[in-house]
């Protein structure tokens, strides 16, 4: 300590005699006759500058001399980074990890990745995916929110520190890039950035349904900070800034919109986002009238995509759904996929193409294979799937237009195995079943959810239903007992002891897949 401090005092005097020393030189010279008044201001900026560095990052030239500071410093990347394949696709999957857990410059240097500014991402570039991940930057309150703890030095509305500046500089950055991507792209790619920005959202819970309610809503600023922000208020543009104006015009501004997400972010239990939907309905009585209609879009609202969308580009590194599938209603869901039997991924894999044929044993499985389908949705190639690349397998599948796949899927979210139970997604993918021609989709549709859950007013056809799932599934019970629960809700008078049927394990029914109704077993149970 003692040594470090007469390190301080030794830099000191060294600055205040080189302070003295150019005072000298300076009065010396013929300028001199300027006058008193102009030689103490010139020694005391020579000693100043010496002896800056001395006081910390918050004091600096760069803050004094200059408009506005430069871009913040960047978390330190693996040593030796080269622009080789496994290199490249191990950092990008970090920075996809950091990106969608909601780090700012995790984002920002997707984003710069993305748009190939380095000779070694140049095959990464891919306008889509870099204007997604500046718009998520954007959107990202720990870009804008502020964190020094003390008052700001000089003027009102100045930067608190030197931390602050530097993100505003990197958002005005951003905000710029993200319209020179936007300015380039046709009306569908823009709607790709769109709905990939609402679907990573989306997978951060009752904070991204907060972030695209802002978005949305006109109190607010195009990316949902304050509208007093000033990154914000230089995007509108005026008489001698354009502004950015491709990037102003993402995200429209809609109170229904804005009103939904507020419910969505209700929905998932956060206290917070009750108490924004509150202020959201006292700031107008119109946005109050929007409730029972919102309620109703809310029930059937999905993300735009199952999953990120596992895009192979042109570089060979595909795109990675990195959302955390954290929480206790997914990691229970994902505990009962043993309930699913290994056929129905072994058919998606299938379907895939990774495999010939489908595998009835996950054990006959290789491990080539398993490799071969992980590297194709950006995961680590370990050989053998973990629970969460099962369920994708079949999403996958689902994605493409197996009807089978889309089956099982619906009937996943249905009965929340492998999936938490939600309802309008699994509505959804009974409809793009049936849609491809699926009997027992179409089923499933016309009682499972149009008579409601609450209770099933065709009794016969509800029974058909479970033989066609079950024939469907190949023993995927959970649909099955799903749906003698609605049965057992139906308002019709009881049945003698002896008249009950035997629960549905018990009864020998083998029928086919595509029985038109119930077997004669059926019949002979009524």
């Amino acid at each position: 300590m003692h040594e470090a401090s007469d390190a301080v005092s030794t830099l000191i005097d060294r600055g205040l005699h080189l302070g003295r020393a150019a005072r000298s030189w300076i009065t010396t010279r013929p300028w001199t006759r300027l006058g008193p008044t102009r030689r103490l201001p010139l020694g005391v900026a020579a000693a100043t500058l010496v002896a800056m560095p001395l006081f910390g990052c918050d004091f600096s030239a760069n803050q004094l001399f200059a408009k506005r500071a430069g871009a913040c410093p960047r978390p330190q990347t693996a040593q030796g980074v080269s622009g080789q394949f496994n290199q490249q696709q191990i950092e990008i999957r970090n920075l996809r990890q950091g990106g969608f857990r909601g780090d700012f410059f995790a984002q920002l240097e997707l984003a710069r990745r993305y748009e190939g500014q380095r000779a070694v991402d140049k095959n990464l570039d891919d306008p889509v995916e870099a204007a997604t991940w500046y718009a998520m930057a954007l959107a990202n309150p720990a870009g804008y929110a502020p964190i020094a703890a003390y008052e700001p030095r000089g003027k009102p509305g100045k930067a608190l520190s030197r931390f602050d500046d530097c993100r505003a500089y990197e958002r005005h950055a951003a905000y710029g890039a993200l319209d020179r991507q936007l300015s380039r792209m046709s009306t569908e790619e823009r709607e790709q950035v769109r709905n990939r920005v609402i679907y990573i959202l989306s997978t951060q819970g009752a904070d991204g349904f907060r972030a695209l309610a802002r978005m949305h809503d006109g109190y607010f600023g195009p990316y949902g900070e304050p509208s007093d922000n000033l990154q914000a208020v230089e995007a509108y543009g005026d008489r001698k800034h354009v502004g950015a104006p491709a990037a102003l015009d993402l995200f429209r501004r809609n109170d229904v919109d804005a009103y939904l997400y507020n419910y969505l972010a209700v929905q998932t239990g956060d206290v917070s986002a009750y108490v924004m939907l509150k202020d959201f309905e006292r700031s107008s009585p119109q946005r109050a009238s929007y409730g029972g209609f919102v309620e109703g879009k809310a029930k059937r609202w999905i993300p735009p995509y199952e999953f990120y969308p596992a895009d192979s580009p042109d570089s060979g590194v595909p795109h990675s759904d990195e959302s955390d599938p954290s929480g206790e209603a997914r990691e229970a869901a994902l505990a009962r996929l043993h309930e699913l039997p290994f056929v129905h991924i072994g058919e998606a894999l299938a379907y895939l193409r990774i495999i010939p044929a489908p595998l009835l044993d996950e054990r006959l499985l290789a491990s080539g294979d398993a490799q071969t389908f992980q590297a194709s949705i950006g995961r680590p190639t370990t050989g053998r799937l973990t629970p969460i690349e099962k369920v994708r397998a079949v999403q996958y599948a689902a994605v493409n237009g197996s009807s089978k796949a889309q089956l099982v899927l619906a009937v996943m979210y249905s009965e929340g195995v492998g999936v938490p139970r939600d309802y309008a997604r699994a509505y959804h993918w009974y409809e793009e079943a049936e849609r491809q021609g699926s009997p027992e989709a179409k089923y499933a549709m016309s009682t499972f959810f149009s008579l409601g859950l609450q209770g099933v007013a065709d009794q016969d056809r509800a029974k058909a239903v479970v033989y066609q799932l079950d024939g469907a599934l190949a023993g995927f019970k959970p649909s099955v007992w799903r749906l003698q629960q609605l049965l057992a809700q139906v308002s019709r008078p009881p049945r003698a002891p002896g008249e009950r049927p035997r629960p549905y394990e018990a009864r020998p029914y083998a029928g086919p897949a595509n029985a038109p109704g119930p077997s004669n077993a059926e019949r002979d149970y009524r």
